[in-house]
């Protein structure tokens, strides 16, 4: 059985390159929801019906656990996907408390930048999760939108992208640790690096596949790696783009991408 993974677009293939190289005897189905991207630009209420569909999809190809590789479904759609998914026997990982459980590492953190769209900075959910495990941390959070751009087209280095993250990060020199919250972020972090030479960056994308990692293991599911894998990719608009972006995520050609259509979800995900 695979494992599904999904974003509102090509970010989460960050998430998929992690996971491929942590549990390399896993299969996984990625599904791109490019027919509406961004989700950050949308209401708690409309990301949460978007992500109960798009895992309603996943399930019935027979995923067995999902990972919302998406830093504002997993901040407004997780505990209704839990709800509805863990019930039917599937366990659902999403990408902030693992990012922020590596963020804390003992010792290294008393002052935590995170880096985020408008939409994960504006809803909040990785500053309440670091003051709910550490009230006395001094967090500053900064939108970093044009990240985003840079990393699809990928300028990830050059001057470009050095001037765009010398603004968005001039006034982070005192943090010790720099949460990347986007998916899209870790193919920026040798430049986000040069900018903050003294902060340890933390990789959700790599904390969510080590938190994977624990998940199968605890549940008894791993892929004891006698099954050949494989790899499939989904995407519900612009087959063309996701493969030509997708390719400077995973270096590697994305073949074959599948067009499919997200509809309502079946009765188990329904919005009650």
């Amino acid at each position: 059985m695979p494992i599904g993974i999904f974003d509102s677009g090509v970010g989460g293939l960050t998430v998929v390159d992690a996971v491929s190289r942590a549990l390399p005897n896993e299969s996984i189905i990625y599904l791109g929801d490019t027919a509406r991207v961004p989700y950050g630009t949308r209401s708690p209420e409309t990301v949460r019906t978007y992500s109960l569909r798009v895992a309603s999809l996943l399930f019935q190809m027979g995923i067995k656990a999902l990972v919302v590789a998406c830093n504002t479904a997993s901040a407004h759609g997780l505990d209704a996907l839990r709800a509805r998914a863990e019930p039917l026997g599937l366990p659902v990982l999403g990408v902030i408390q693992p990012g922020v459980q590596a963020a804390l590492k003992p010792g290294t953190a008393q002052n935590i930048a995170v880096l985020g769209t408008e939409g994960t900075i504006r809803g909040g959910a990785y500053q309440e999760a670091l003051r709910a495990a550490d009230p006395n941390l001094h967090i500053q959070a900064v939108a970093c939108p044009m990240f985003v751009s840079l990393a699809e087209e990928g300028w990830t280095e050059g001057p470009i992208a050095d001037l765009v993250a010398e603004r968005y990060l001039s006034s982070l020199q005192d943090a010790d640790t720099v949460v990347l919250g986007c998916t899209h972020y870790p193919l920026l972090a040798h430049t986000i690096g040069n900018q903050l030479p003294k902060s340890r960056l933390v990789d959700s994308a790599s904390a969510v596949a080590q938190a994977l990692c624990q998940l199968l293991s605890a549940k008894a599911i791993e892929n004891p790696g006698n099954t050949p894998t494989t790899r499939r990719f989904l995407v519900t608009d612009n087959v063309e783009r996701f493969r030509a972006v997708g390719k400077r995520f995973l270096s590697t050609t994305l073949d074959p991408v599948e067009l499919v259509d997200v509809t309502e979800p079946t009765v188990e995900f329904a919005e009650p």
